[in-house]
């Protein structure tokens, strides 16, 4: 999934620039292409190198076809109910997913937006009709036309089409984060479902061994050797067993409803869980982890472009207190009603150009405007070191939680489950001897259901902190297979 982003990317490294303005290209971490630094502001600011110039643009037309995979049509992928793969589930949740699409085309419009912040605006036009007409010398003018351009600082529409574009790139990395989201989130609700359906087949074989130890106290009370109670004890063991897998298949409903919910189609649409899991851990650190989320994190990334933007909204503010001109032109059309004169040009239509500039007096004002954005971005600059900060502490986490995960499978399947499982064989036979009471045995039962559950639930542990483990570095992690040692 992560490949699709430089695809995505590339072709909007460049924007044209209509209005007579220079062309500009924001800067990105996997672009090669550079971007112009605004002037320095009075306060730490990421570093931007200057442009490259001889970057190549890329029409208008050619930008807006770059559409995220997010956006690819529901026909592309089929597949039938109950076959699914993992690879499937994702596949179908990155083309589907109804808040992926909306992140889609929020980026489009973030796009948009940048190919239109940096032009003037609209020229304007008027005309005024006189209901009583102004009388002259030269003639009686009945109206007057006006065409008037309005000129802003075009530093600053070039600072503030460099913000959009930062904030576009932005949306875009929220679609990778949600994409990643998205992707552990279907993995843990595969893994969810392995667990699920273990424990399911676990009660399941447990209630033949109930059904079974309640037919041996049977035989035992025929013979006089066991009381009515065995088999009272027994039959509620299995009533409470009933329960259990009750709950399990409740609970298995509900994650394939959410599973189907994240590839957006009908929540009871059959999802057939894998039959096993291969249990593996992490081939890296800690600190190489933390590492490759830094780098390809797109949550830490989007941050930092959000920073690259308000650093933008600071300089449009500075600029916010250059002057704007208007030009203006102006006709009167004139009516050729007077006699004929030495002094005047009877009929003759006049004409005027003018300038209109504004006045910036109100310096609080401005001032107010510039410490907001100053603030704004020092919000932005904060943001990233706390995602970092978050994602070292929750990769710490993840990978002590994924041993934890291990050590404890490997212990129940080394050593406690055949000691529960001897335990219990010893003490059926044992009861079959007269040798133990019954309710040893339930005893010994339920120690081996709630072990067996626990070692599923294990490895179904370790795989679900691996799927965020890679969650949190932006990438699949590499991971050793741990399959010789079970």
């Amino acid at each position: 999934m992560l490949a699709l982003r430089s695809k995505t990317l590339l072709p909007l490294a460049t924007l044209v620039v209509l209005g007579g303005c220079s062309t500009t290209e924001p800067y990105r971490a996997h672009d090669a292409a550079q971007l112009e630094s605004p002037p320095e502001v009075a306060f730490a600011a990421p570093a931007i190198p200057p442009a490259s110039a001889s970057t190549a643009s890329t029409s208008v037309e050619a930008i807006s076809r770059e559409v995220p995979p997010s956006t690819v049509a529901l026909t592309a992928h089929q597949v039938v109910p109950g076959t699914d793969t993992l690879a499937d589930l994702e596949r179908l949740a990155s083309e589907r997913n109804p808040r992926l699409m909306r992140l889609s085309h929020e980026y489009q419009g973030a796009l948009a937006k940048s190919q239109y912040a940096d032009k003037l605006p609209d020229p304007r036009f008027g005309v005024n009709v006189f209901g009583n007409a102004i009388e002259t010398a030269s003639g009686s003018q009945r109206a007057n036309m006006a065409f008037s351009q309005a000129l802003p600082w075009l530093a600053r529409l070039r600072a503030d089409e460099q913000r959009a574009i930062f904030e576009a790139y932005a949306i875009h990395a929220e679609w990778e984060a949600e994409a990643l989201r998205i992707q552990a989130a279907v993995r843990t609700g595969w893994y969810r479902l392995y667990v699920l359906d273990r424990q399911i087949e676990i009660a399941e074989a447990n209630q033949q061994l109930l059904k079974s130890l309640i037919d041996v106290a049977n035989a035992r009370i025929a013979t006089g050797a066991a009381s009515q109670g065995d088999v009272l004890l027994g039959t509620l063991e299995l009533s409470q067993l009933e329960e259990r897998l009750l709950t399990y298949r409740r609970q298995r409903q509900g994650v394939q409803a959410e599973l189907n919910r994240l590839v957006a189609r009908e929540v009871d649409t059959s999802i057939a869980s894998p039959k096993a899991l291969t249990p593996m851990l992490p081939e890296t650190s800690a600190d190489q982890i933390t590492h490759l989320a830094l780098e390809n994190q797109p949550e830490i990334e989007a941050a930092q472009l959000r920073t690259h933007a308000s650093r933008w909204g600071v300089e449009v503010a500075r600029l916010m207190r250059r002057p704007e001109f208007v030009l203006s032109a102006s006709y009167y059309p004139t009516d050729n009603n007077r006699p004929p004169s030495t002094i005047v040009d009877v009929g003759q239509d006049p004409w005027a150009l003018g300038a209109q500039v504004s006045i910036p007096i109100w310096r609080q004002k401005y001032d107010a405007i510039e410490n907001e954005a100053k603030w704004k971005h020092q919000a932005a600059h904060s943001s990233v070191d706390e995602l970092a900060d978050r994602y070292e502490a929750l990769i710490v986490d993840l990978l002590a939680e994924a041993y934890r995960a291990q050590e404890t499978a490997t212990l129940y399947h080394a050593t406690i489950l055949p000691q529960a499982r001897q335990t219990l064989e010893a003490d059926q036979q044992a009861y079959s001897n007269g040798a133990v009471e019954f309710d040893r045995v339930i005893r010994d039962y339920r120690n081996l259901l709630t072990l067996e559950v626990g070692y599923h639930q294990a490895i179904g542990d370790l795989a679900t902190s691996l799927a965020k483990l890679s969650q949190a570095a932006g990438q699949d992690i590499a991971v050793s297979d741990l399959t010789e040692t079970y």
